[in-house]
């Protein structure tokens, strides 16, 4: 079946999320709000709207069972984490990164049950981002350097948005 990159579109849509959402808090923050803009802008006209339809089978059920397993575990997963970070370990302002961690980690079912391996690039690049973001975030308790980790998944969502219809029909050939 032959459909415009839906997860393309999704992709770009949390992509801008996370970079408007927490642009505020790290420097030259107007610059990363216009790039994310202006990258959503080019993702979806020349990707989405613009660009070829791609080669698509119907996920199978087993593919939309991992699918619904993967996204409630996140959903779940989200703010369990979010209240041991905040009530037990005291660090309110590190929950961006655990939320980057898990949304990164959902991905990892995606890329066997779909067959799209650019879902484990994107899941291993989600999930190096969080844990590298962890650090100052951890040792400091500061709010910039949860954002930044943020921002630069938003930055990393984008950028697979825009690469992964090529990256699934370059692999897929």
């Amino acid at each position: 079946m032959r459909t415009r990159p839906i997860g393309s579109i999704i992709g770009a849509i949390a992509g801008l999320v996370f970079v408007l959402a927490n642009a505020g808090q790290v420097p030259a923050s107007l610059v990363w709000r216009i790039g994310a803009a202006a990258a959503f802008a080019v993702i979806i006209w020349f990707v989405v709207l613009r660009g070829p339809e791609v080669q698509q089978a119907l996920p199978s059920r087993s593919a939309l069972r991992t699918y619904g397993v993967a996204v409630s575990v996140m959903i779940v997963a989200i703010p369990l984490g979010a209240a041991f970070i905040s009530n037990v370990l005291d660090r309110p302002d590190t929950v961006l990164v655990w939320v980057v961690f898990v949304v990164g980690a959902h991905f990892l079912p995606f890329a066997r049950a779909f067959t799209m391996p650019v879902f484990r690039w994107l899941a291993t690049s989600m999930i190096v981002i969080s844990v590298v973001g962890a650090i100052p975030a951890l040792a400091s308790d500061s709010a910039t350097a949860a954002a930044s980790t943020g921002v630069a998944a938003g930055s990393v969502l984008l950028f697979f948005s825009a690469a992964g219809p090529q990256w699934n029909r370059d692999t897929a050939e």
